[in-house]
């Protein structure tokens, strides 16, 4: 029973919502922590200003009371007279002003706020009250701070003023009043600001989100062909162009998976049409059944078992399980071997064959049997592809890390638009699908995968000799390089 995937409507209203509370939210709560903090700040910065200003202004209002006293050798002129001590105040603190200032130094400088005492500690400026406050209330007055008042170094009396602290509680409300004013200004336009950017951020993000959201359910529906648009260099471009490369993944998987299928079922077709047609010639008594006719009949049958084992080998490389057992070895060694073998068979094809393999070692973690399947595949390519006369060139060197094996052979060459397209599956340079070669295009194919299974590289390219060069590249083995020789390399997966 077939399922389909099934998909929840996805609510980008609800998540909208939520990043436009968010972004409001955490705005407004910066902005509050920031007015708490800039006000304690400033509060208690102006109230250590307003300490030593009330200080100077004490000290001023001293200078001059010792001054009068000089002049009138005691206090009657103050205790007779109480408005003198009013113009005094407003003569020393605001001189050349008619009325003296509003808001804060006003309230600082009330003449009422002050105490003058004698020499024996007699109020002559009565001691002052907070505002709204009587006699009878049981809460005491505030204590003021007293400074000397001297006369050639005799102390004639004392002033006595109300720290700005204690004069703060007349203020409280007034400032209060001011600050809530200022902080739902700026709470409301925190507020608006907020509004604006978060709706337009929702809106933003929820949009993008919509779009890969239906283009995601489209993609689960088969339609790989879905794209995206890239638009800034933000995260979520980097996603959006991620989320193409991987439908244009998918939709590559998809057309090799349908042309790997039809050209399998091509290859099987053939041998099959063979086998049948030999069959139905026997059974009809057109072709007696003979050694000739078993032959030919094994010969297509060894096809099927050659085509099967190189799609077994290539399903199993895919699936990361292929058989390779990995061990300290002397690649120069098995190539070697294996060219000495072939070196008879090359020249019945009319191929001359060039090596520079050197006598020095080319130690790699290496499967002998597989590496031998490797050269097979390479020397079947080779003579299959090559015209007779022709040259097969091999050389391998060894650099600091890795060793490099360049195998070049001579006309027909391959055009550079068809080389990465070589180690394809089922794939023929020639675009048909005759047998003249008499091989399956999976040759090259295999070849790669053996490659990648030792961790090497096969790069195809145009020889000098006017065929095609394949540089095989594979890391070298260190001394120091341990391996475990006895377990099988079958979680390798190919690149």
């Amino acid at each position: 029973m077939k399922h389909r995937l099934r998909f929840k409507r996805p609510r980008m209203a609800r998540i909208s919502l939520k990043l436009f509370a968010a972004i409001l939210l955490t705005n407004v709560l910066i902005g509050g922590m920031s007015f708490l903090l800039i006000a304690r700040s400033l509060d208690q910065g102006f109230i250590d200003y307003l300490e030593r200003t009330q200080a100077n202004r004490a000290d001023t209002l001293a200078t001059a009371l010792a001054e009068r006293w000089q002049e009138h050798g005691n206090w009657h002129w103050l205790r007779d007279d109480p408005r003198a001590w009013h113009r005094m105040v407003r003569n020393q603190l605001w001189p050349g002003e008619r009325q003296p200032p509003s808001g804060i130094d006003r309230e600082l400088s009330d003449a009422r706020d002050f105490v003058v005492l004698d020499a024996e500690g007699d109020a002559i400026i009565g001691r002052p009250l907070p505002p709204g406050k009587s006699p009878s209330d049981a809460e005491p007055p505030p204590q003021p701070r007293f400074i000397d008042i001297e006369h050639q170094g005799k102390v004639v009396g004392r002033l006595g003023y109300l720290p700005p602290a204690q004069l703060m509680a007349r203020m409280d409300r007034i400032f209060l009043q001011r600050q809530l004013r200022n902080m739902t200004i700026i709470v409301a336009s925190l507020s608006m600001a907020s509004l604006l950017l978060a709706a337009g951020l929702a809106w933003w993000l929820g949009r993008r989100a919509r779009d890969m959201t239906a283009a995601t359910r489209r993609m689960t529906q088969g339609d790989f062909a879905v794209r995206l648009p890239e638009r800034g260099h933000d995260e979520l471009s980097r996603l959006s162009a991620d989320f193409n490369v991987l439908a244009e993944t998918l939709e590559a998987n998809r057309r090799n998976r349908q042309q790997w299928v039809a050209d399998i079922a091509h290859e099987l077709r053939t041998p099959m049409a063979v086998l049948r047609g030999e069959i139905e010639a026997i059974e009809d008594g057109v072709r007696p059944l003979g050694g000739e006719t078993l032959a030919s009949l094994a010969q297509e049958v060894t096809q099927l078992e050659r085509l099967v084992d190189d799609l077994r080998l290539l399903a199993q490389s895919d699936a990361g399980a292929l058989d390779i057992y990995l061990a300290p070895h002397d690649l120069a060694d098995t190539l070697r071997a294996r060219l000495d073998e072939a070196h008879g068979w090359l020249n019945t094809r009319g191929i001359a064959l060039e090596t520079e393999i050197g006598t020095a070692p080319a130690p790699i973690h290496g499967d002998p049997q597989r590496l031998r399947q490797l050269w097979n595949n390479l020397l079947s390519n080779t003579c299959a592809y090559t015209d007779a006369p022709g040259q097969l060139r091999i050389r391998l060197e060894r650099h600091s890390d890795h060793l490099c094996l360049t195998w070049e052979d001579s006309a027909p060459g391959v055009a550079e638009e068809a080389q990465p397209r070589l180690t394809e599956r089922l794939y023929r340079v020639e675009g048909s699908r005759n047998r003249r070669s008499g091989g399956s295009g999976l040759g090259l194919a295999i070849a790669s995968a053996l490659v990648n299974a030792h961790g090497g590289t096969l790069t195809p390219s145009s020889s000098p000799l006017g065929g095609l060069r394949w540089t095989l590249v594979f890391p070298l083995r260190h001394a120091d390089d341990t391996l475990d020789h006895d377990a099988p390399k079958a979680s390798w997966s190919p690149s």
